[in-house]
């Protein structure tokens, strides 16, 4: 009599699971080489601020690797300005830097400024930001649902010369607690058009909201979309790994300028 194919692998199970399948596999990882760090973005009326550390290997302690001795200067309009190292907090956006000047950043659109960071063991990291214009903030609306639940509805108007990136965030009450959202987009779908982002119905009458939205250059616009892959990918199996896209040379990092139109509304 023929056994049909379920049959023998349920004959089979018991002698496979005698049988000692398990085998450790050894993996030698290479050795983590240490590289600079760097996080800085300009904004108009400003200190000029960054922050400068330490990239570490997965398996170190959890701390803070901080470079004391890395020399950072901004360069302007053929000035170049010395960041001095002090490391502290902004309250207001709960953001830590290590090196700050009194400079205030004046930059208008199409200006540049130039980023170079060294320490004593001869790492160098530069980068470059152009200043954008700000687009402004055409209409914010709401509608509300039968459950007296609204959307809301932010408005501006595209740019049809040039390739145009966005960053919208939008905040409940304060812009120093977590955003109630936040995302990115380009303009591939609605270059030179009026540009309509909507939202669920996630917010309720007498929410007061502040609504930012920020024109960002393309290489930040890739920098936030591959660290959002690799946050996504974490800890997935199944993701593909994405490796952080830095706009900065020498090391890792972004370094860019924050223009932005923002408005605040209380739903009514």
């Amino acid at each position: 009599m023929k056994l049909p194919n379920t049959l023998y692998l349920l004959l089979l199970l018991p002698l496979l699971a005698g049988c000692n399948l398990q085998k450790d596999i050894d993996v030698v990882l290479p050795p983590h080489k240490p590289v600079l760090v760097v996080e800085g973005y300009l904004e108009y009326g400003r200190p000029l601020r960054i922050t400068v550390l330490e990239s570490s290997s997965y398996f170190d302690e959890p701390e803070v690797p901080l470079v004391p001795d890395a020399k950072a200067f901004i360069t302007y309009k053929g000035r170049r300005i010395a960041l001095r190292y002090q490391p502290h907090a902004d309250p207001v956006y709960n953001k830590y830097y290590t090196h700050r000047s009194d400079e205030i950043m004046t930059g208008q659109p199409g200006d540049m400024y130039t980023l170079d960071v060294s320490d004593n063991q001869g790492r160098k990291v530069t980068a470059t930001t152009t200043i954008l214009p700000r687009v402004p903030i055409d209409t914010i609306e709401w509608r509300f649902n039968e459950k007296e639940e609204a959307l809301l509805l932010t408005s501006f108007q595209d740019d049809p010369d040039k390739a145009n990136f966005y960053r919208y965030v939008v905040h409940r009450d304060s812009v120093e607690k977590a955003s109630a959202r936040d995302f990115f987009v380009n303009d591939n779908l609605t270059n030179g058009q009026r540009v309509s982002i909507g939202s669920g119905y996630n917010y309720r009458k007498n929410d007061t909201l502040i609504i930012s939205l920020y024109h960002i250059e393309q290489k930040y616009y890739d920098f936030l979309t591959s660290t959002s892959d690799a946050k996504n990918a974490n800890g997935n199996p199944f993701a593909q790994p994405s490796r952080i896209k830095s706009t900065v040379e020498g090391g890792i990092g972004i370094f860019t300028n924050l223009v932005y139109d923002r408005k605040m509304v209380i739903i009514k």
